[in-house]
């Protein structure tokens, strides 16, 4: 049906078009639209029903066969699980690769439970179409883990750039303590490693033990706490539990002994002074490398007055000797200073390390400038490590930057 073929011939008054016309030309209108309307309907409704009946002409051929088949490889699918992973049901069950022969009697043989799903997916012919979702089964994966096994001797481990005491004892399962006795001069100054010095290394925790002349095995065990029985039964030792024999020189490991600490006593230097001690040449150098966190006088954010300089920086940093000269004190001290260092540079100036964390020097020893004389600390009467240093002439304290380049 179409527009055209619907026509009203309207009657023309003399004064225009009566009320009857407008109803007409409304009329007509309508009309109009749902012409169109019918009409695109019919041809969006022709298309539909095109594309339906090609549809229903493809599928009433019948179902088709994919033109190619694909077999999965025959070998274990890698698996990040320690003792159980998916693989392929021809497989070899025992996870090492097989020889692909494996058949469904062969998993009846063993101890897994094959669901219907998977029981049907092995019998059928195995491709993509008769893969199915649950036709995976969980089979254990033969693995073999290394335990760690503890170390038959004693070793000499050589110190590495980086290394630290902590880092050192955690690689080889032991507490700092047992490397610090079975080393000695760890054992004085725990901070001092130095790259390639060698360290002896037990390989459980204990003391390492030398045997000096009189000692007996009551007594050595009795010394670190100990069980004599556990020093026996050791098999580091390589005693005989019968009849246990020592000898001077033995070196013996006492399992779970505890050293006992033994307080390092020092004193300032009072005799005379050193044939082969330096002398000052007045002019100094920096003592360490850091910010400067106090200076010297008084300080303004507490009011105090403050006799040195104050160099902010890093526990274990070294400090050098600002000037020669010789060291006059090494030690604790009970002023706030901490471990101090005091070098006298027989020119009528003194300088002071403070808060140090090591000393590697000791009262009455010639010292050059720039020589290591310690390590940054924190001890006595500091929030955080820094190094307090101090000039003094003729015991009178002086402002260290008026000397410092």
């Amino acid at each position: 049906m179409s527009s055209e073929f619907v026509r009203f011939r309207l009657r023309q008054d003399q004064g225009g078009y009566s009320p009857s016309h407008r109803s007409a030309q409304q009329i007509q209108a309508i009309i109009t639209d749902w012409a169109k309307r019918v009409q695109e309907g019919w041809s969006r409704a022709y298309t539909h029903v095109t594309i339906i009946m090609l549809a229903a002409v493809i599928f009433s051929i019948g179902s088709f066969s994919l033109p190619w088949n694909y077999s999965l490889p025959f070998r274990a699918t890698p698996t990040i699980a320690p003792s159980l992973g998916f693989r392929d049901l021809r497989s070899s069950v025992s996870g090492r690769g097989g020889n692909g022969r494996d058949t469904f009697e062969s998993l009846e043989q063993t101890d897994i439970e094959l669901s219907p799903t998977a029981t049907q997916a092995v019998q059928q012919p195995f491709s993509v179409r008769s893969l199915v979702a649950n036709a995976l089964l969980q089979s254990p994966v033969v693995h073999t883990e290394i335990p760690d096994r503890p170390r038959r001797s004693v070793i000499t481990y050589v110190v590495k750039p980086g290394d630290n005491l902590l880092k050192i004892a955690g690689e080889f399962k032991l507490e700092q303590e047992t490397l610090m006795w079975a080393n000695p001069a760890l054992e004085k100054n725990p901070d001092l490693l130095v790259p390639g010095q060698e360290l002896i290394v037990l390989p459980i925790d204990g003391v390492y033990h030398t045997v000096v002349k009189g000692e007996t095995l009551a007594s050595i065990a009795k010394k670190y706490k100990a069980d004599v029985n556990d020093i026996i039964k050791c098999e580091y030792n390589g005693l005989d539990p019968e009849n246990p024999q020592i000898a001077v020189g033995d070196k013996l490991i006492v399992p779970g002994g505890v050293k006992p600490y033994i307080s390092t006593f020092v004193t300032a230097y009072n005799g005379p002074i050193p044939e082969d001690a330096k002398r000052g040449s007045g002019i100094f150098a920096w003592p360490c490398s850091g910010v400067i966190t106090d200076r010297f006088g008084f300080a303004t954010f507490s009011g105090r007055w403050h006799g040195g300089l104050d160099i902010s920086g890093y526990t274990g940093a070294n400090i050098l000797a600002s000037d020669s000269g010789f060291v006059t004190f090494a030690g604790w001290s009970k002023t706030g200073y901490g471990n101090v260092v005091i070098i006298d540079h027989r020119n009528g100036f003194e300088t002071y390390y403070a808060h140090l964390s090591t000393i590697l020097v000791q009262a009455g020893q010639s010292v050059s400038k720039g020589q290591l004389i310690g390590l940054m600390g924190s001890t006595g009467n500091s929030t955080g490590p820094h190094l307090h240093f101090e000039i003094r002439e003729q015991g009178v304290r002086k402002n260290p930057q008026l000397y410092l380049p």
